[in-house]
C-alpha cells in the first residue's frame, strides 16, 4: 500500500501545481495588461489636464495683437449639408478688416451654389467670389477645389481655410491670423467641436469621440493642422510648395502638417478658434466617418496611426476584457475576481476624468454653447468607454483595404498617399468624361 501511495503522490502534486497555475495565470495576465494600459491612460489624462489648463489660460488672457496682413479666406463647399447657410453666414461677418472670401464648388449646378449666391447678394459690401473648380481627375475633390482657388492669390499675405461644416465666431479669423504676425509662426490652427442637432446615439458617440481627439492638442511645437480652421503665411505656403505636394493627394490638412513638419515650421494651436460643427448622422454614416478618418491617417500619418491602434487596443482589452474576466470569475466563484474588476474600475475612472476635463475646457471656448450640448456632455462623461469602443472598431476597420467614400466619391489610396478615383455617384456619367475647367498650375 505504501508503494502504491508513493506512486500516486507525484501525480497529485502535478495536478495541484496545474490547478494553482490555472488559478494564477488570469491574475498575472490581468496585472500585466492592467499596468500596460493604465500607464498610458494616466499620461493621456495628464495631457487632457494640460489641454484644459492651456484653454483656460489662453481664453482668459487672449493675445492683443491686431493683425495687419491681407487675408484670402478659402471655403470649399459641396452639397447641402446640415445648416450650410448658417455655417457660411459668419464667413461674411468676420471682424477682420482686410480679407476677401473665396467660396469654391466643383460645378456650377452644385446645390451649395444657391445659399452661397443668396449670401453674396445679402453681403454685397464683403469682397467675395464664387469659384467653379471643375471635377477632380487626379486628386481628391476638396484638394482639387483648393488648387483651383489658390492658383491666383493676388495680394494676399495670409491664406486661411475653413470647412463648410464649421460655424466660426465673428472674431475667428482675427484671432487665428494674429499668430502669424510673428515670423517664427508659420501656421495657426483651430479644431472642431461637434454639436449634435439631435441627441441620437450615433451623434452622441461621435461627439464624445471627436472631443477626445480635440483634447490631444495643446501648447508647444506640435504639427497638427485641421483643414477646417487654419491659416498659413503666404511666403511659407509657397516656400514649402504646398500646392505641388497637394497634387494627386486626398488630404489637404495632413499633407500640410507633414510639409510644415519636414521644413521645421511651427504651427500654433489657438483654443479660441475651436469651431462649432453641427452633426446629425446615422449609424452607417458615423461608422464610415470614423473608419474613413483612420484610413486616411494610416496612409498620411502612419506612425500616429500605429500608436493610436496599439493604445486603443490595450485600453479596450483592459476595460472590456477586465469586465468580462470579472463576470467569468464571479460565475466560477474564483477569488481573483477583484483584480480585473479593479483594473476596469481604474480605466473607467480615467475615461471619466478625461471627459470631465475636456467638457470643462469646452465651457471656455464655447461660452454660449447651445442647450443641446448638455446631453452630449453628460453622455461623454458617463459613457465615454462606448465611444472608445467605436473608436477602436474604426481603427481596426481601417486595417482592411484602401478604399473610402467621401462626399459621394469613392477613392483608392495608394502608397505615399496618391489616390485614384474609382467611381462617383454625384454626377452623370457623361460629365465624368469632361476635363477640368482649367489646367492647374504648380506654384513656384
Amino acid at each position: 500500500m505504501g508503494t502504491e501511495w508513493k506512486s500516486v503522490l507525484p501525480d497529485n502534486n502535478v495536478a495541484l501545481e496545474s490547478l494553482t497555475y490555472a488559478m494564477d495565470w488570469p491574475v498575472i495576465a490581468s496585472l500585466i495588461l492592467g499596468v500596460t494600459a493604465i500607464v498610458p491612460a494616466l499620461l493621456l489624462t495628464l495631457q487632457t489636464w494640460e489641454f484644459r489648463r492651456f484653454v483656460r489660460s489662453r481664453i482668459a488672457h487672449p493675445k492683443q495683437q491686431a493683425p495687419t496682413q491681407r487675408v484670402a479666406l478659402f471655403a470649399p463647399c459641396k452639397g447641402l449639408e446640415a445648416g450650410l447657410k448658417e455655417n457660411l453666414r459668419p464667413l461674411f461677418e468676420q471682424d477682420h478688416g482686410d480679407y476677401r472670401l473665396v467660396l469654391v464648388v466643383e460645378r456650377a449646378d452644385d446645390p451649395a451654389c444657391g445659399p452661397i449666391r443668396e449670401l453674396m447678394a445679402e453681403y454685397r459690401y464683403v469682397r467675395s467670389r464664387l469659384t467653379v473648380a471643375g471635377l477632380a481627375v487626379t486628386c481628391g475633390q476638396k484638394v482639387h477645389n483648393l488648387l483651383a482657388a489658390t492658383a491666383e492669390l493676388e495680394d494676399a499675405e495670409v491664406l486661411a481655410f475653413v470647412d463648410s461644416d464649421a460655424r466660426p465666431r465673428r472674431d475667428w479669423l482675427l484671432t487665428l491670423v494674429q499668430h502669424l504676425n510673428h515670423p517664427s509662426a508659420a501656421a495657426a490652427t483651430g479644431y472642431r467641436w461637434f454639436v449634435p442637432l439631435k441627441n441620437t446615439l450615433p451623434n452622441l458617440l461621435l461627439h464624445s469621440l471627436n472631443a477626445s481627439v480635440a483634447a490631444l492638442v495643446g501648447p508647444g511645437r506640435h504639427h497638427m493642422v485641421w483643414g477646417g480652421a487654419w491659416a498659413i503665411r503666404r511666403d511659407v505656403f509657397e516656400s514649402i510648395d504646398l500646392r505641388g505636394h497637394w497634387q494627386g493627394t486626398l488630404s489637404d490638412d495632413l499633407v500640410a502638417a507633414r510639409q510644415l513638419a519636414r521644413n521645421g515650421k511651427k504651427t500654433e494651436f489657438e483654443p479660441a478658434c475651436m469651431t462649432v460643427s453641427p452633426i446629425d448622422v446615422s449609424w452607417r454614416q458615423m461608422v464610415e466617418f470614423v473608419r474613413r478618418q483612420y484610413t486616411v491617417a494610416r496612409f498620411y500619418t502612419p506612425d500616429w496611426w500605429r500608436l493610436a491602434l496599439v493604445f486603443c487596443t490595450l485600453s479596450q482589452l483592459a476595460f472590456w476584457g477586465g469586465l468580462l474576466a470579472t463576470v467569468v470569475a464571479v460565475v466560477l466563484r474564483a477569488d481573483w475576481f477583484l483584480i480585473p474588476a479593479l483594473i476596469s474600475a481604474l480605466m473607467y475612472a480615467t475615461y471619466q476624468v478625461r471627459a470631465a476635463l475636456r467638457q470643462d475646457a469646452a465651457s471656455y471656448f464655447l461660452p454660449n454653447a447651445p442647450r443641446s450640448l448638455a446631453a452630449a456632455e453628460r453622455f461623454d462623461i458617463w459613457f465615454s468607454p462606448l465611444a472608445g469602443l467605436v473608436n477602436w472598431i474604426g481603427l481596426v476597420g481601417s486595417l482592411c483595404g484602401n478604399g473610402i467614400t467621401w462626399r459621394s466619391i469613392t477613392y483608392a489610396i495608394e502608397r505615399g498617399g496618391r489616390i485614384r478615383i474609382l467611381r462617383r455617384t454625384d454626377v452623370a456619367e457623361s460629365l465624368l468624361k469632361t476635363p477640368p475647367a482649367a489646367p492647374l498650375r504648380k506654384a513656384g
